[in-house]
C-alpha cells in the first residue's frame, strides 16, 4: 500500500487533521510492506557509526557501576557525592537534550554535525575523567560526558530513523539500544579486568575515548540523512542519498509482485523516487503551514500533541521501571545482595550486563516480525516478574537479617543501637563485623566505619580491613543466604526488560512525529527520558534508607503496572509504514487494538481507535 497523504482543513477547526479517508489510491504504488527491502552495505555501515553514540551512552552507564566501588574509595565519597558522581552526567544529558530541543540544533546544523560534535565533546570529558585529581575534577568530567550523551540520545535515533527503508526502520532503530546494552557489557568487562589495577578507575573512565574517536573520524565521511538534505532543498543530494539507501538493484523500479496489485495508467516509478514524492509532500504539508514556534505548534496539533504525549509518556515509563538503579548500581546491589568481593561483584555485574546485551540481540531480531506492541506489552510482563522477583530476595533477605549477638567495647551511637544487620548496613556511618561458623553468622556487631566504610571499622575487631582470618567486614551490605536470588532476578529482569522496554521508547519515539516536529519531538521526548533518569537515580538510595530496599523495587512494580496500562490503551503498531504514514495513526481518538485499520496490507498494522464511556478524547 502506497499512498500520498495531502491535508484537508476541516471547517470548524484551524489545524491540518489527518484522517483514514485522506488516504489516496494513486496510479504510483508502494511495495508491498510483506516484500522486504534489503539492507545495503552503505545503510549498515551508517547504522553502525551512528549507534556507537548508543555504545557510548551505555559504556558510561555500565562503567559507573564497578568504578564506583574504587571511586568511593578513592575520594571518600559519601552517598550523596556518590549519587551526584552518577547522576551529573544524567543530568547534563537532560540539559543538552532539553537545548537541542528549544534552540533546534539537529535542525539548525543537520544531524550529521550534532552527532560529530557529540563525539568530540565525549572523548574530552573522557579524558578528563581519566585524569581526575580531585572530586570536584570527577564531577566536572562526568557532567562534559554527559552533554556529549545528551546530544547523541536525541539525534542518533532521528538520523538512523530518516536514512533507513521504512521495511528495516525499526530494526536499525533498535541496532541503536543494542548498541547500547553492548557498550554496558563492555565496560562491565572492562570494570573486571581493572578491578585489582592500583587507579584502575582512570583506565575504566578513559578508554571511552577511543570509540569516540572512532565515531568522529567515520562520520567525516557520512551523508546528511535524507530528509533532512531536502528539507533544506538540496533535493539532488537527498536523491543521491536515498539511492544509495535503497540499493541501485531495487531504486530503478518497484518489484513485480507489488506492480501487478494495480492497474498503472503509467510507468510505475522507482523507490527512490516514491521516497522523494513521499518527503515533498510532506513538506509541502509543513510549508503550508506557520511552524516557527516549533512546540507550541505541537501542542496546538491534535495528532502530534498525541504523538507527544505518547512519546514522553513512553520515556517516563521506561525510567520508572527502574531500569538505570539496576545498571548504574548493579555492582552496590550484588554486594547488597551478600557478594563480599568487589572484584566479584563486579564480575558477576559483567555476566548481569551480558543478559541485557543478549536480550536487546533478542528485540532486534523480534521487531519486525511481532511488531512495536506487542514486544513493549510482553516485555512489560516480564519486567514485572524481574521486579517481583527482586523485591522478594530483599524482603527476605531483610526478615532473616542476622542478629547483632556480640557489642564492641566504645562503641557510639548510632551504631550501638541497631539490633540487626539490616538497619545497621544501611546507615552510612555504621558497617556489621561479622564471623562465620560453616556458612552461619555468629558474633555479628553494629560497629562504626573509617571515613571509607569499605576500609573497615574505627576500630575493635574489623579495625584492619574488610576480611582477615577470623572476622569480616560488610559495608553496604549483609550477609544472607539470598543472594543468588537477587541475581536471578537481576537476570529475569533485564531478559524481559531489553528486547522491548529498553529499545522500543527509541524506536517510536523516532517514527511518530512529523518531519517539521521530528527534532523537537525526539529531542522532547529524550529531555523527559533524561529528567526521568535524574529523578530514579538521585532517589535510589534515599528511597532505600525509608522503604528499604524491597520496598523500592515493589514501588517500581508498582509503576511499571501502571505504564502497561497506559501503553495498552494507546500505543498503535507502526511497523512497515513509512515515517509519512505513520503521521496518520494520531489523527483519531485513544488507540484501542480492536481490529484492523481498513486497507491495510499488514499483519503487523492492526491499529485501530475507540472512544471510552464518559471520556473525551478528542480533547487530547
Amino acid at each position: 500500500m502506497s499512498s500520498i497523504l495531502r491535508s484537508r482543513r476541516l471547517d470548524d477547526e484551524r489545524t491540518p487533521v489527518w484522517r483514514p479517508d485522506d488516504l489516496e489510491s494513486p496510479s504510483r504504488s508502494r511495495p508491498n510492506n510483506d516484500h522486504q527491502q534489503p539492507c545495503t552495505g552503505f545503510v549498515l555501515v551508517l547504522t553502525i557509526f551512528a549507534a556507537v553514540g548508543g555504545f557510548l551512552f551505555g559504556y558510561d552507564t555500565g562503567v559507573v557501576s564497578g568504578a564506583m566501588l574504587l571511586l568511593r574509595r578513592r575520594f571518600a565519597l559519601t552517598p550523596l557525592w556518590q549519587e551526584l558522581v552518577v547522576t551529573a552526567t544524567v543530568g547534563a544529558a537532560a540539559f543538552a537534550a532539553l537545548l537541542s530541543g528549544l534552540v533546534g540544533i539537529a535542525d539548525i546544523l543537520g544531524r550529521r554535525m550534532v552527532i560529530l560534535v557529540s563525539a568530540a565533546v565525549f572523548a574530552g570529558g573522557s579524558v578528563l575523567l581519566a585524569s581526575s585529581g580531585n572530586r570536584e575534577m570527577l564531577l566536572l568530567g562526568r557532567v562534559v560526558v554527559g552533554l556529549g550523551i545528551g546530544m547523541a540520545s536525541v539525534t542518533v535515533p532521528v538520523y538512523i530513523a530518516e536514512s533507513s527503508p521504512p521495511t528495516l526502520r525499526g530494526r536499525l532503530v533498535t541496532v541503536n539500544t543494542l548498541f547500547i546494552t553492548g557498550g554496558q557489557f563492555c565496560a562491565s568487562v572492562v570494570d573486571g579486568a581493572f578491578s585489582n589495577i592500583t587507579d584502575g578507575w582512570r583506565y575504566m573512565l578513559g578508554l571511552a575515548v577511543i570509540p569516540a574517536v572512532i565515531q568522529f573520524i567515520g562520520f567525516l565521511f557520512l551523508p546528511e540523512s535524507p530528509r533532512w538534505l531536502a528539507k533544506h532543498g538540496r533535493l539532488e543530494d537527498a536523491r543521491l542519498v536515498l539511492t544509495n539507501i535503497i540499493g541501485s538493484d531495487t531504486a530503478s523500479g518497484v518489484s513485480q509482485s507489488a506492480s501487478s496489485d494495480t492497474e498503472l495508467d503509467e510507468p510505475p516509478l522507482g523507490l527512490v523516487e516514491m521516497e522523494m514524492q513521499s518527503i515533498q509532500a510532506s513538506l509541502d504539508t509543513e510549508k503550508a503551514e506557520s511552524h516557527s514556534k516549533v512546540l507550541s505548534e505541537m501542542l496546538r496539533h491534535m495528532p502530534t500533541r498525541r504523538a507527544l504525549i505518547l512519546g514522553c509518556s513512553f520515556q517516563i515509563i521506561q525510567q520508572f521501571c527502574g531500569i538505570n538503579t539496576v545498571m548504574y548500581y548493579s555492582a552496590t546491589i550484588i554486594q547488597m545482595a551478600g557478594v563480599r568481593d568487589n572484584s566479584r561483584a563486579i564480575w558477576i555485574a559483567a555476566g548481569v550486563a551480558f543478559t541485557n546485551f543478549l536480550g536487546s540481540i533478542i528485540g532486534v531480531w523480534l521487531v519486525e516480525r511481532v511488531g512495536r506492541r506487542v514486544l513493549t506489552l510482553t516485555s512489560l510482563i516480564g519486567t514485572l516478574f524481574g521486579l517481583m522477583v527482586l523485591g522478594g530476595a530483599f524482603l527476605f533477605a531483610a526478615l532473616t537479617s542476622p542478629p547483632v549477638s556480640f557489642s564492641t567495647p566504645l562503641a557510639a551511637a548510632p551504631c550501638s543501637q541497631y539490633k540487626i544487620c539490616d538497619p545497621c548496613m544501611q546507615d552510612p556511618v555504621c558497617g556489621f563485623c561479622y564471623s562465620l561458623n560453616v556458612s552461619m553468622v555468629v558474633l555479628g556487631s553494629c560497629d562504626p566505619a573509617k571515613v571509607d566504610g569499605s576500609e573497615g571499622a574505627i576500630s575493635g575487631r574489623c579495625s584492619n580491613g574488610t576480611e582477615n582470618n577470623f572476622y569480616y567486614w560488610a559495608y553496604n551490605y549483609c550477609p544472607t543466604p539470598y543472594a543468588w536470588l537477587a541475581v536471578l532476578g537481576m537476570v529475569m529482569y533485564l531478559l524481559a526488560f531489553a528486547p522491548g522496554m529498553g529499545t522500543m521508547p527509541w524506536t517510536v519515539n523516532a517514527e511518530i512525529y512529523p518531519l517539521w516536529a521530528r527534532g523537537t519531538g525526539n529531542s522532547a521526548s529524550a529531555t523527559v527520558n533524561w529528567l526521568s533518569n535524574v529523578v530514579v537515580s538521585l532517589t535510589f538510595l534515599h528511597l532505600a534508607e525509608y522503604l528499604k530496599y524491597f520496598g523500592v523495587f515493589f514501588l517500581y512494580l508498582g509503576l511499571s503496572f501502571l505504564g502497561f496500562i497506559f501503553l495498552a490503551l494507546t500505543l498503535p503498531e507502526t511497523r512497515g509504514r513509512s515515517l509519512e504514514e505513520v503521521q496518520q495513526l494520531f489523527s483519531t481518538s485513544l488507540y484501542s487494538c480492536t481490529r484492523k485499520q481498513e486497507g491495510s496490507n499488514s499483519e503487523g498494522s492492526q491499529v485501530a481507535y475507540s472512544h471510552l464511556p464518559g471520556v473525551d478524547w478528542d480533547t487530547l
